[in-house]
């Protein structure tokens, strides 16, 4: 594998890595405002601040640092303040030698992939890299921070032109890294977050991973087998920014697809999604696919049904289906749930989205039931 030709987009290794720690360690302003995005409270800044660069000084790779203070510190820290509980479910059938390209649905900007890596350390696997946007890279710091924690930059302003050869270019990444490094990758299923609930894989993503390889005589089924991919469903009880998701697709909906985004709404978003309250929060890692497959649809249609049958689903979930079905079908299922709290959340939104917001939570059941061939 040639490095060379992935330094501006890889994880950072050797000299970059302890040279971006060095700029880490002497900027402890941004450690602390790290820490209180994080947390929101300013007397927990200076213990954050002093565990983080405790465990910084035996910090030397990016699996160092994901297993120290992302998954050692941040992850379990997110998990006792703004969760009721966090489960992880499969698992059993990777193997720890192996690389594995992990594509999973994508619900939240930061914590899919990284709730995955802590998933992957309670069950004892190696972490993986992370594919993330370049428009989260506010600044040199923040993209040293991503990329010393396992980050893949992935650019998304381009012309077309240079879009496409950058997209070949970093699936023939994904490919190597899993392939001939034995290291696993994450990916979302999609470009951009999953707004209306539904998750489902954007077959181009696939494509791109055979056209980057397919000049080496590779067939596509050849290809796939190559790639060891291995499907993921995350579940968010409460998704803090379904409000947010519903009415920027409504206004979409309302403007023929457009939609302009303000400044730093993604960063509001990624905020939203560390600090508030998540309820309970399951990953439940799938299969690596087998068998012979032909074409990009037939391997995305095999990921999303293993999504949508290992989707963890939620009261939630089913109260929304109900409420939107206008029937009782899985009142067993939210019994406990106090249902005019759940419903007064988005009782002050307009009716189109209250339905968007609620129809996120009751299409993980609708898929799932497609999945069983039960609707």
């Amino acid at each position: 594998m040639d490095r060379k030709k992935y330094e501006d987009i890889e994880p950072y290794r050797g000299e970059r890595f302890e040279k971006a720690k060095v700029n880490l360690m002497a900027r402890k302003e941004f450690i602390g405002a790290f820490a209180y995005m994080l947390s929101g409270d300013f007397s927990s800044v200076e213990p954050m601040v002093n565990a983080i660069e405790s465990a910084l000084v035996d910090v030397h790779s990016y699996d160092d640092f994901q297993h120290k203070v992302t998954a050692g510190y941040f992850i379990p820290a997110i998990i006792d303040k703004t969760t009721t509980g966090f489960s992880v479910s499969g698992g059993e059938k990777l193997d720890k030698d192996k690389g594995y390209l992990f594509i999973s649905n994508h619900r939240d900007i930061i914590l899919d992939c990284t709730l995955l890596d802590y998933a992957l350390k309670t069950k004892n696997l190696p972490l993986c890299e992370m594919a993330v946007g370049d428009n989260l890279m506010v600044n040199q710091l923040v993209e040293d921070l991503f990329r010393m924690n396992g980050g893949i930059i992935i650019k998304r302003n381009l012309p077309m032109r240079e879009k496409y050869l950058e997209s070949i270019r970093i699936s023939e990444y994904f490919v190597e890294t899993v392939s001939e490094e034995n290291k696993s990758i994450w990916v979302a299923q999609k470009s951009g977050r999953s707004k209306d609930g539904k998750d489902l894989t954007q077959s181009a993503i696939i494509k791109m991973l055979y056209l980057s390889k397919k000049r080496e005589g590779y067939s596509f089924s050849e290809l796939m087998k190559k790639c060891n991919i291995v499907p993921v469903a995350i579940s968010y009880q409460y998704d803090p920014n379904d409000i947010n998701k519903g009415r920027e697709e409504v206004t979409k909906e309302h403007n023929d697809g457009k939609y302009e985004k303000k400044k730093y709404e993604d960063l509001i978003s990624m905020v939203k999604g560390l600090r508030c309250q998540k309820g309970h929060v399951h990953v439940a890692i799938g299969d690596p696919l087998e068998g012979e497959y032909n074409t990009p649809e037939e391997v995305a249609e095999a990921i999303d049904h293993q999504i949508h049958l290992n989707y963890h689903l939620f009261d939630t979930n089913y109260l929304s289906y109900d409420v939107l079905e206008g029937g009782d079908r899985f009142k067993e299922f939210y019994s406990s749930l106090d249902k005019e709290e759940f419903l007064s959340r988005f009782a002050h939104l307009s009716e189109d989205v209250r339905s968007f917001v609620l129809n996120t939570y009751a299409n993980p059941v609708r898929m799932m039931l497609q999945a069983k061939n039960e609707q």
